[in-house]
């Protein structure tokens, strides 16, 4: 069973990160977002997740308003040829979100670490990042340091690299 948004904030607790969440309608597209999330303070993301021919899957994290060429980023984060978007069925599987909550927080779920992160270096240029925290009901800041600190502590690599076009 994939965790809860309970078990997320415990998680973070237990490393000492201290979140702060603010609850909303379901959000399932950053124009969503962008009208009812109000005012939010910091980076907001937008989540990619990827699979490449070998079937190795990638979540790559950049700012809401980034362009990111899919047909050259596979040279970008080590994928084996072009990528394409992983099916709903392995999204659940590996982080334990279903499409319109994809979220860096799912890698929690990620226990065999399967899931190759690749964080923007331009989101990363903020204080603070926003998340859905394995909900789109709910957006949670986090400090971008503490970001990182998450991320290894689920056992992945924080790997930053300017893959946003802009």
């Amino acid at each position: 069973m994939p965790k809860t948004e309970a078990e997320l904030y415990a998680f973070l607790a237990d490393l000492g990160i201290s979140v702060s969440t603010v609850r909303h309608p379901p959000l399932f597209t950053v124009a969503d977002s962008q009208a009812l999330r109000g005012e939010i303070p910091g980076g907001h993301t937008k989540n990619l997740f990827l699979k490449d021919k070998k079937d190795n899957f990638f979540l790559v994290t950049v700012g809401e308003e980034a362009e990111v060429d899919l047909k050259q980023i596979h040279h970008l984060i080590g994928a084996s040829g072009r990528v394409s978007f992983g099916k709903p069925e392995m999204l659940m599987e590996l982080l334990g979100v279903i499409p319109g909550a994809v979220t860096v927080f799912g890698l929690i779920n990620d226990t065999g670490g399967q899931v190759k992160v690749v964080l923007d270096q331009e989101l990363m240029s903020h204080e603070v990042i926003n998340g859905h925290p394995l909900t789109n009901e709910a957006t949670t800041t986090i400090a971008a340091a503490d970001l990182v600190r998450f991320v290894e502590a689920t056992g992945h690599d924080a790997v930053i690299l300017k893959v946003s076009l802009s």
